[in-house]
């Protein structure tokens, strides 16, 4: 069985029961009510498209993608405000992009992600103590 290394772009977007994916350059898409089961899914609909040429792809074949507001309505969670504090970022201009009134620049898109990650390291990183 062949495997490809190249990324296959996804695209997501929320919907009122969950999540829809779609890839821009192959004909399948699939839904899930979390991220998860999103995922999940989106490689079984992938892996049964490219069944036909003996390919089997992997989750890391698969690069899934979520504007701004969307990513914001989800991870509901994550503060704008504060996270635009963190990474020196106009707050109002992060708002705009979240509210989708503005778009960010590939640079901007790329300082953003790099603050959430960095958030997603620190909680991972974090232990809770219990003490009675």
């Amino acid at each position: 069985m062949k495997t490809i290394s190249k990324k296959i772009k996804i695209i997501v977007e929320k919907t009122d029961t969950g999540f829809s994916a779609f890839s821009e350059n192959y004909p399948f898409y699939s839904t899930g009510s979390t991220v998860p089961e999103l995922i999940a899914n989106t490689l079984e609909a992938a892996n049964l498209y490219f069944e036909e040429e003996n390919t089997c792809l992997t989750q890391e074949n698969l690069k899934f993608e979520i504007d701004f507001k969307q990513f914001f309505q989800y991870y509901n969670v994550i503060n704008a405000k504060v996270l635009a504090n963190k990474i020196g970022m106009n707050p109002s201009l992060l708002s705009q992009y979240v509210q989708g009134h503005k778009k960010p620049s590939e640079a901007q898109t790329q300082k953003i992600l790099k603050g959430i990650h960095q958030i997603g390291r620190e909680l991972a990183d974090i232990e809770l103590i219990y003490r009675l």
